[in-house]
């Protein structure tokens, strides 16, 4: 399967992707918080690899604020990111793969979506704001043989979003497993739940047992 994959910073995140999918690999590099990104990463998609068959719009943001520090750029930023760009692409993707009858699209929340977490206000909103998203658009696409789900991870390590070593960090809180996550733990579950045509509109918490659900 050709995987095409944006990039911020880091080379090995595309790595990373391929050796996961085992498949080839194509980066192209955008500003998450383009409004005009969206459309122009999925028409360089189409272009150069055909009809999207699985979106997984990973880019995230976690400025770190305590709810009076956070002023309005900062809200409107992790907003763009976290939410409305993820919402742009898959408002790109959903006609072809409604046309096609086959689409898997996986939003990368947060256990602060649920919690309100330790980031900040804006990043457990911004978080939160996917799960609506999800729960809106899954029973409308699911008869078209598309599913929408969520795949909430919490403190894991050698991420920008936790930034702590995956060995000696300590974490914010107590986590039952005894240590934070790996990213190919995640990694692991998302294919999971990509390779599961009966499993849409929920939410999956991948945290050490951090929070128990029903």
């Amino acid at each position: 399967m050709p995987v095409l994959w944006t990039q911020r910073r880091r080379r090995r995140r595309g790595r990373g992707l391929r050796a996961c999918t085992g498949a080839a690999g194509h980066r192209r590099r955008r500003r998450s918080s383009d409004p005009q990104a969206p459309a122009t990463l999925v028409a360089h998609a189409v272009n150069e690899l055909g009809p999207v068959d699985v979106l997984i719009p990973n880019a995230g943001t976690a400025d770190i604020k305590g709810w009076r520090n956070i002023d309005l750029a900062s809200w409107e930023a992790t907003l763009a990111v976290n939410l409305t760009a993820p919402w742009l692409l898959a408002q790109q993707v959903l006609p072809t793969m409604i046309e096609r009858r086959y689409g898997r699209i996986l939003f990368i929340s947060s256990v602060a979506a649920l919690t309100g977490g330790v980031v900040g206000a804006h990043y457990a909103a911004s978080k939160a704001g996917l799960h609506g998203l999800m729960h809106h658009l899954a029973p409308r696409v699911a008869p078209d043989g598309v599913t929408v789900n969520s795949l909430a991870p919490a403190l894991v390590g050698e991420t920008k979003m936790f930034p702590a070593d995956l060995e000696t960090g300590t974490p914010p809180i107590p986590i039952p497993v005894g240590r934070i996550g790996r990213p190919d733990e995640v990694a692991d579950m998302a294919i999971a739940m990509l390779g599961n045509g009966y499993l849409t509109n929920k939410v999956i918490t991948l945290d050490g047992g951090i929070l128990p659900r029903d």
